[in-house]
């Protein structure tokens, strides 16, 4: 206890790195308009960024876990740090050279070091506060300064974008070296602090045959479920932020900062997820994972037809508008719509998670690899959507939001009845 103390900075450090991850992946989803015009290319290869990030995780997700173990959480953190710095490199670099393939490679690079962020700094922060409350309560304010990343990443490359017709990646180099200062800072922080490990325990494997998270049916399902609700999560604010500030489209009107009012009013529902994470934390003892994920999810559903199918009436929204300040602005009512299932998807994550590894005993933490691989739905699903978009003309951006309709219907349907363990014979002792 007397050193925990000593702890204060790389605690900082960790939960700046929880931001990371967010700042890093959420750049790719603006990013993806920028190249669209640098590029002359479609939606859906924009959407490749993203795909590239996502896809990563697909790659490392079960490594990522098996090297925790193995070189313990500050080796683990300082390798997830170069490979960052490398990947935001890589990206910075592409804008130099002006080559899509490059800032691809860097985004797959880039999405190494999330995925292996995503391993190391949950854990680590529990340990850094000593577990318990004091554990729960840093992964907590982790989570906020994630949500918080996340709104402010997407507000910033909207104002940072003079034209969205004329972006290019230069434009937001600011956003880049601030992440390369960032990763820098906490690699040198992270190597001059001892960091408490755990033990290493001899390796006692039982092999069963047959056995391990995959045999229990709302295992299963529940991989499923976080591979659909990472690709609704990211895909929702992706093809918003596209639509609103399509300069053919002109949704917004004339005389508007399109990429600056697109960027905040894509944002907001970030800075929603923030308000629903906070509240989920709340409200989360004593609402049910169950009745909480079916609750969102049917409102998610909701939202997300009204958005589709309802009227195309203009109503006052707080946003950025580029050198106008910030102020009421004029946006679809459809898009609000879009807007408010960031309170739905703030509590998903926990719900499934909570709900896929009930009853999994010895087999948690080999699951758990296997949900970090299956983020990369984040990915493929925003992919999805923007060929659907092509599909149509370019112009199908609402129509798209099915791909959201029919995720959000299975995660309701994994609520209500996927999520029951019909497996409790297997042993988990």
């Amino acid at each position: 206890m007397e050193n925990k103390k000593n702890y204060t900075i790389p605690i900082i450090v960790m939960i700046l790195l929880f931001g990371m991850i967010s700042f890093v992946t959420n750049l790719a989803s603006p990013m993806g308009d920028i190249l669209k015009n640098q590029f002359n290319i479609p939606n859906w290869q924009g959407t490749l960024g993203v795909f590239a990030n996502f896809i990563a995780y697909a790659v490392m997700g079960i490594p990522s876990g098996n090297l925790l173990q193995k070189k313990g959480y500050k080796k683990t953190a300082l390798i997830a740090v170069i490979v960052g710095f490398v990947g935001v490199g890589i990206q910075t670099l592409s804008g130099v050279v002006g080559s899509f393939g490059v800032y691809l490679l860097g985004a797959f690079v880039a999405g190494f070091s999330m995925c292996l962020l995503n391993t190391v700094v949950n854990p680590m922060l529990n340990r850094l506060g000593g577990g318990g409350n004091k554990g729960n309560q840093l992964i907590q304010i982790g989570g906020s300064f994630n949500s918080l990343c996340g709104t402010a990443v997407i507000i910033i490359t909207g104002l940072l974008i003079p034209s969205i017709v004329d972006a290019k990646i230069s434009d937001v180099f600011p956003l880049m070296y601030t992440a390369l200062g960032i990763f820098a800072f906490a690699f040198i922080v992270i190597l001059l602090t001892k960091i408490p490990e755990n033990e290493k325990q001899a390796a006692t494997k039982q092999v069963e045959k047959g056995k391990g998270p995959m045999a229990f049916r709302h295992f299963v399902l529940g991989a499923i479920a976080i591979f659909i609700y990472v690709g609704v999560e990211v895909g929702i604010p992706n093809v918003l932020n596209k639509w609103l500030q399509n300069p053919e489209l002109n949704v917004l009107g004339s005389g508007v900062n399109a990429e600056a009012v697109a960027g905040s009013v894509a944002a907001t529902y970030w800075f929603l997820m923030l308000i629903g994470r906070l509240i989920g934390g709340i409200i989360g003892s004593k609402v049910s994972a169950k009745a909480m994920l079916t609750c969102v999810s049917l409102v998610g559903i909701i939202l997300t037809l009204l958005a589709m199918f309802g009227p195309s009436t203009m109503v006052k929204f707080p946003a950025f508008n580029g050198a106008h300040g910030f102020g009421m602005e004029s946006i679809p009512l459809n898009a609000a719509f879009l807007v408010c299932i960031g309170l739905c998807t703030s509590v998903m994550w926990g719900g499934i998670f909570n709900l896929a590894v009930e009853g999994l005993g010895k087999y948690t933490e080999k699951a758990s690899g296997i949900f970090m691989a299956l983020v990369c739905g984040g990915g493929i699903l925003p992919l999805l959507q923007n060929a659907i978009v092509d599909g149509l003309g370019g112009v199908g951006y609402l129509q798209s939001y099915w791909v959201i309709v029919v995720g959000l219907a299975f995660l309701l349907f994994y609520a209500l009845w996927g999520s029951k363990n019909v497996n409790k014979d297997i042993p988990v002792e």
